[in-house]
């Protein structure tokens, strides 16, 4: 009779949202880490329902490490992916097509929430995740048509 044995849960101690557990499956990979974050090789994806559609990059090794993002075709609903080979290459996708959305890549844009100015997203260079094999970066996409700072449109709360 094989047994079947499960690792027990890891933990991430994190600034925003406290103790989380996770197991090693769900980690995403950055091989390079992510511009100006080069050490930091290592993140969970968090969600809250409260602040859906966003997604929380966590850096696993530096609870001071997290990144407020959104998903691309949030933040533009006709958003266009366009990587550069040597990008497709290291993360183990076909070079001679763009990968899809949500089917062979999560994309998704970091935002910038400064106070008094409205939210952007950078499109420009999103944080590109293969979902087969959760490697990850940061796609800079030359001749494009975004910007690092798209403007995002704010939306009205609805109020009972």
């Amino acid at each position: 009779m094989a047994s079947t044995q499960t690792t027990p849960p890891q933990r991430c101690d994190t600034r925003y949202f406290g103790p989380v557990e996770y197991s090693e499956e769900s980690v995403m990979v950055f091989p390079d880490g992510i511009p100006a974050f080069e050490q930091e090789k290592r993140f969970l994806a968090l969600r809250q329902p409260i602040n859906e559609p966003m997604v929380f990059l966590q850096s696993i090794a530096n609870p001071s490490v997290c990144f407020a993002t959104l998903p691309a075709l949030a933040a533009c609903p006709h958003y266009q992916l366009s990587m550069a080979p040597e990008d497709l290459d290291a993360l183990g996708l076909e070079t001679d097509r763009q990968p899809a959305i949500g089917r062979d890549v999560l994309c998704l844009a970091v935002l910038s929430l400064e106070e008094n100015a409205p939210p952007t997203a950078n499109l420009l260079a999103p944080i590109v995740v293969n979902l087969n094999t959760l490697r990850g970066c940061q796609a800079i996409q030359t001749d494009s048509p975004y910007s690092h700072r798209e403007v995002l449109p704010l939306r009205e709360a609805a109020c009972s």
